[in-house]
Formats: structure tokens, sequence, C-alpha cells
């Protein structure tokens, strides 16, 4: 385990209180937000944008405050003698970056910012239930001008996605990432071909009837047995399904449920509970400091696709809950054998929605996304074309076009909660991430496919919490993927892992 952050001067003292303040109103802010998404009435929207706004201003202001910043100049000299990984030198370092980017940003903004996001937000869901894009589109246009007037405050980038990009992901850039993608794009696009040319497995055991409680009682079952502390977190329902913590000992994760649809369920909770153990893995001692947090958008979602599909979607994972799914569903699935059911999870299909996708054509869906919001910032794409710019896409690069907006452009929340843009690369940094992290596990746990179809977890999930989780933001990602794996992030890891099972699946 890292070493106890410790006293070691009254001026750290005082930073480690001021930073502790500013990470409890942000907690603040996402409890509030993890009820507007969970059981907050509509009616409420107005009010709780101003008091998210308010308290996010807070925050900004205690962390643009002149005297945070004399105390890490004051600190400077003794962080230089100290072990780079050491809590104390990583809190100034960590501070120092979110203090450098917090003083260019003008608190008013951050105010009025806030209190459209969550404006947004209702005005999505209205329109995402409505089946009417029109119905945001003003607000998303006044996020675009809101996105681009945050991305200037930054000065020295080559891009204007790039300052949005290193907040999510640090040390990526639009330069990094294009090239990465196009590479891995090569190797996805002829794969797809190759396996829609295949006959597809019958995906109709998983797309009948299922009770909604009933699923949910599977869901609570499956996170116990693989780990998951309910006496730091709990499971809720959400439109959106979504991992927040309001400490290290409470995080919350929820799901969504489709009650013609079993994999919905199955695959939304098993995502989450990879956000949430990376949460719950960090080392206490990090505690009301801005370590107490995964150290990058794309790392944290390495954690939630390396659950859910190379551990979740495995044949090793159903041979051990297969007979528990078949238990809680006698009547859809008594009859029902495990490599059908196997097979129908693990389908690859050009499919309209992102967070249904397999793991074939899930990043070609990231791709289209990540391509569209830097043409937003760009300037080449207007917010009011964008519905038919996405359907376009679908078409040129899946095969399919989206018959409605709820479908299409309406269907991911991101750009309706936050900043339009540099969030969806994330998503294909974790896929990449997840099998380079997995294959330096295996090389470390030779019996762990067996352990885990005998329902033993405990060593993965041990073995991540000492490599990853404990640590916090500790380390850089990249830093982080050295550590873990012993070099830089690659794709081979990832396009071999699917190359191998997918061509095994489909007999080619």
């Amino acid at each position: 385990m890292i070493a106890t952050l410790k006293s070691k001067s009254p001026k750290l003292d005082d930073l480690k209180a001021r930073v502790t303040e500013i990470v409890d109103l942000h907690a603040a802010v996402s409890v509030l937000y993890w009820d507007q998404a969970t059981y907050m009435p509509s009616g409420g929207a107005g009010a709780r944008g101003r008091q998210m706004a308010l308290l996010r201003q807070m925050a900004h202001q205690k962390l643009t405050d002149p005297r945070l910043g004399e105390l890490l100049a004051d600190l400077e000299d003794q962080a230089q003698s100290w072990d780079y990984t050491s809590p104390e030198a990583s809190l100034i370092r960590i501070t120092r970056r979110n203090y450098q980017r917090a003083v260019q940003v003008p608190g008013d903004f951050v105010a009025q910012f806030s209190a459209h996001r969550s404006q947004c937000y209702e005005a999505w869901a209205k329109a995402k239930e409505g089946d009417n894009f029109a119905l945001v589109q003003p607000d998303l246009e006044k996020t675009l001008d809101y996105t681009r007037e945050y991305a200037s405050f930054f000065a020295g980038y080559d891009h204007v996605a790039d300052p949005l990009i290193e907040e999510a992901d640090y040390g990526m850039t639009t330069a990094t990432l294009r090239p990465l993608f196009a590479q891995l794009r090569q190797k996805l696009v002829p794969l797809v071909e190759a396996i829609s040319s295949c006959p597809q497995p019958d995906v109709s055991c998983v797309q009948q009837g299922f009770d909604r409680q009933k699923q949910l009682q599977f869901t609570l079952n499956l996170l116990r047995q693989v780990g998951y502390d309910f006496n730091r977190g709990r499971q809720d329902e959400s439109l959106h399904p979504f991992t927040t913590s309001f400490s290290i000992g409470d995080v919350r994760i929820t799901t969504r449920v489709r009650e013609n649809d079993l994999t919905e369920a199955l695959f939304s909770t098993i995502h989450e509970m990879g956000h949430g153990f990376y949460e719950q893995g960090l080392d206490r001692s990090l505690e009301g400091t801005p370590l107490a947090e995964g150290t990058s958008a794309g790392v944290h979602e390495s954690q939630s696709r390396l659950w859910e599909n190379l551990v979740g979607r495995s044949p090793e994972f159903w041979q051990y809950f297969y007979p528990q799914l078949q238990e809680m569903f006698p009547e859809q699935l008594k009859d029902v054998g495990l490599d059908r059911f196997y097979r129908a999870i693990n389908r690859v299909e050009r499919s309209l929605i992102r967070t249904d996708a397999d793991e074939v054509t899930y990043n070609l869906h990231v791709m289209i996304r990540f391509d569209l919001e830097l043409e937003l910032l760009e300037g080449s794409l207007e917010v009011r074309d964008l519905p038919d710019a996405w359907n376009a896409r679908y078409q040129s690069d899946l095969g399919v076009c989206p018959p409605s907006d709820r479908l299409g452009v309406l269907q991911d929340v991101h750009w309706y909660t936050s900043t339009l843009g540099a969030m969806f690369q994330c998503y294909t940094l974790g896929n990449i991430m997840s099998a380079q992290i997995y294959q330096a596990a295996l090389q470390d746990l030779p019996h762990l496919k067996d352990d885990i179809s005998q329902g033993h977890f405990a060593p993965l999930h041990q073995w991540l919490i000492d490599h990853i989780y404990q640590f916090g933001s500790v380390y850089t990602p990249l830093e982080l993927m050295q550590n873990v794996t012993g070099s830089d992030l690659k794709i081979a890891p990832f396009v071999d892992y699917i190359q191998h099972k997918y061509r095994q699946l489909y007999d080619f």
C-alpha cells in the first residue's frame, strides 16, 4: 500500500485543509446530481441548477484563492526533496496542476455554465422522451459557445479540443488520438465485414420477457459475489447508467433495466461495478484530497470495460453465473444451454446504440462521436445539422441509419451535461488499456481464468487494487500504464484479443 499522507509542515497541513474543503464541495455537487438523475421530481430542476451552480462557484473560488497559490509556491522546494510518488509530493503536484487550470477560468463563467448544464440536462431528458432534437438544440448551441469560450481560457494548445482532452485524459491530444484511432479503425473495419458475412447467433434467448425486479435482484446478487462493497455503496436505476463517488466510503452506481432485453441490466451493472471498484479501491489515506480519484477518464473506463467485457463476457464468468441466472429465470432459460447464451451475449451486429454495442463495433460508435465533436468545435459542423451528420456517419461507418433522434443523436447524455467534446475518446482509450492491463494480470495470475470459472474474483480484484486502484491520481495515465504493463500504450493486445475471440466464435 502507499504511504500515509503525513504532516510535514504547517503549510502542508494548511494546503491539505484547503483542498479538502474543495473536494467536499464537489462531493456535495455529486450528491445533488445523483439525486437529480435518480429520484428528484422534474419540478426541482431550476432550483437544483441554482444550488449546484453555487457550490461549483464556491469550489472554484477556493481553488483560485491567491493564498493557495502562495502555499504551493512556498512548498515547491520541499516537494523537490520528497519522493515523486509520496502522497505529499503528489498532493502538491496535482493541486498545482488543478490550480493552474482553475485560475485561468473566471468564477462568473463557472457559475453561469453550471446553471446551464443543469438546464440542458432537463431539456435533453424532455427531447429524448419526445424524440425531438429541436427541443434541446438551442441549449446545445449554448453549450458549444460555452465550450469554445472555456477552451479559449487556455493558451498554447494546437487544437481547440486539446485543453478539454487534457482535462479528461492528461497527456493526450488531438494529434495523438487521431492517428491512434485511425490505426485501430483499420483493424476493426475488415473484422466487422468478415463477421457480418457469417451466420449470426440466435439472440432470442436474451430478448424475451424478464421481470424487472428479478433482473435487479440478480444484478445485486452478482455485485455482492464479485466483491462490490455494499457497506460503502449502493445501486439504483437511472435514465443513463453512471457511477458517482461522494467519498471512498460512499460510492454509488446506477443501472438501466429493459424487460425485453436481459443484457441491458446485466452489462450496465457490471460496467458500472468496474468504475465503482476503482473508487472503492482507493487508499484510505488519500481521502479528502484530489488524489482520491481515478487518474483519468480513460483509465477509469479501462476498469469498467475490463470487468464488463474481458471478464463479464467471458465463458469462464458465465460458467459460474449462468446456473444462477437459469435459477432466477427458469421459464425463459431452462432449455437454453450455456454455449447458446454465451454466443447470444457476444453477438456482433451493426447496431444503433453505443451502450448496447458489442466489443467489435463499439469503438466505431465512439470514433463517430469523437469526429463529430471535433467538427463542431472547429466550426465545420453546425449544431442544427448534427442529427443529419450523425445519421450519415452511421450509414457510412456501420451500415445503419437511426430512424429517430432518440435512437440517434439524443441517445448519449454526455454532450448535454458538460462541455461539448473531449470525453468520448476515453471509451476507446479504456478499451485499449483494458486489454493491455488484463494481459499483464494474466501473466501475474496464471490460474486467473480457472479462478473466475469457480467464482473466485478476489485474486483479480486484489491485483487491480495493488497495481491501479490504490494509487488514485498519484501517477499520470501513461506512467501508470508503464508501471502496470511495462510498456507504453499500444493497440496490439486489444486487437489480438478481439480477433482471437471472435474468429473462434464465428469460425472464420
